[in-house]
């Protein structure tokens, strides 16, 4: 499969939609992935099969004064475990990679094994624990950082 990276727009919202709901017990509304997509301090990245350009995944960041916060990660639940999540992980690196101040937190649920393995396999670290943090059920959610000067020596 040949999977093309760009910048998400405000016409792929449908298709990120349909992701959403299919991969979260409680999705963001169409109005948080606009609003997300405007905003000069967030990055939005889209995995999109090259012929079809069908959306496969996607990545949402903001910009903190310390951190790039990945906010959102999801694929297509039949294009899960292809290496997507990881192809628009580290897209991210390179495009934030020239930001020597700023390194990576991400949260994630405890019970999600499979995430965890790939954030770890990409230099995040467990720093935390954000106890009932998700609403759907108050699990809780480990809290991961990537250091900037990590995300720097691996890209080069």
């Amino acid at each position: 499969m040949n999977v093309e990276l760009r910048k998400l727009e405000l016409r792929d919202l449908s298709a990120i939609e349909t992701i959403e709901r299919a991969s979260y017990p409680t999705p963001w509304s169409r109005s948080m992935f606009a609003s997300e997509l405007a905003k000069p301090s967030s990055l939005s990245l889209g995995a999109f099969e090259a012929e079809t350009k069908e959306l496969l995944g996607y990545l949402i960041i903001s910009r903190y004064v310390d951190a790039w916060h990945v906010m959102n990660v999801a694929v297509a639940e039949s294009q899960r475990r292809r290496g997507i999540a990881r192809m628009l992980l580290d897209r991210l690196f390179q495009v934030t990679s020239s930001d020597e101040r700023r390194g990576y937190t991400l949260e994630v649920r405890v019970s999600n094994k499979g995430a965890i393995k790939l954030y770890e396999g990409l230099g995040f670290h467990a720093r935390g624990v954000r106890r009932g943090y998700y609403t759907d059920n108050r699990e809780d959610a480990v809290i991961m950082w990537r250091d900037p000067i990590q995300g720097r020596a691996e890209s080069a």
